[in-house]
């Protein structure tokens, strides 16, 4: 826990200054590069595609998704990046022969556009308007329903909520996760409102949530299952205490997109 509590110091500024003091492109360099760790994470530490040149086209396609959420390249670009990439697929799947099997190759192409393109929202939402202080609603839906999460379902936590995939999880977390994401959101909203003047809808902040609180415990629970199923108990060791990338960011996976959704259709702030 310590190690823990220690590496979240220290890294969160700098992640924060990254999302919200520098240029957009730096935003987007660190999103890239999250995309390409998690591609490697998923491939070779989960073994789910020990493929050397598919982990390179993999890695590549990843950054380039990023780079197109970025550039907001049109469509033809987008058509060309995935029919290229999948033509290398079906060459090293025809060469393997049986030795590559059509699951792993399939786990690559999620690996390399869904992954990239649901972290590419925090570059998208980050590009906005207003999108300095929409940024921070993505990251209080995936963290802060985790954090409230753990300690309410250290102090209350009876009910399993999903005991073989999860033993630790509890009901009564996931519900205090609930009100803790709700309670952030209301507090954020005010600071918004008082602080920057800015007018906030509090019913939808309500909606944020419970909505984001929900999420952020399903794409904890899919990766989770990931790791289950292979065998192992995190997908790195690159940020000490917590793991990888995956480890510490499967909720924001699909959290961002989700969020990147409600602005679109429930406006927070304006």
């Amino acid at each position: 826990m310590k190690t823990r509590i220690i590496v979240a110091v220290a890294l969160l500024p700098l992640f924060l200054a990254v999302l919200l003091l520098c240029p957009v492109w730096a935003t987007a360099i660190m999103v890239a590069g999250m995309a390409a760790l998690a591609v490697y994470e998923l491939l070779y530490t989960a073994k789910l595609c020990v493929h050397k040149r598919i982990a390179i086209y993999t890695a590549v396609a990843a950054v380039l998704t990023v780079a197109w959420c970025y550039f907001g390249s049109p469509r033809l670009w987008g058509m060309a990046l995935v029919f290229v990439y999948l033509c290398l697929l079906v060459a090293e799947l025809l060469h393997a022969n049986t030795a590559l099997r059509f699951e792993s190759v399939c786990v690559a192409v999620i690996s390399a556009f869904v992954i990239p393109f649901a972290l590419g929202a925090l570059l998208r939402i980050r590009s906005m308007e207003l999108g300095k202080y929409y940024i921070i609603v993505s990251l209080i839906l995936a963290f802060s329903s985790d954090s409230g999460a753990y300690f309410a379902g250290r102090f209350f936590g009876k009910h399993k909520l999903a005991p073989v995939i999860s033993p630790k999880k509890t009901v009564e977390g996931m519900i205090g996760g609930v009100i803790t994401c709700v309670v952030f959101m209301m507090a954020y909203g005010l600071i918004l409102d008082f602080g920057f003047h800015l007018r906030v809808n509090y019913f939808y902040a309500t909606i944020y949530g419970i909505v984001g609180s929900f999420a952020s415990v399903v794409g904890d629970l899919v990766f989770s299952v990931v790791k289950r199923q292979t065998g192992i108990k995190d997908y790195g060791k690159l940020l000490p205490g917590h793991g990888g990338i995956l480890d510490r960011f499967d909720s924001t996976i699909l959290v961002a997109p989700l969020t990147e959704l409600l602005i679109l259709l429930l406006p927070l702030m304006m």
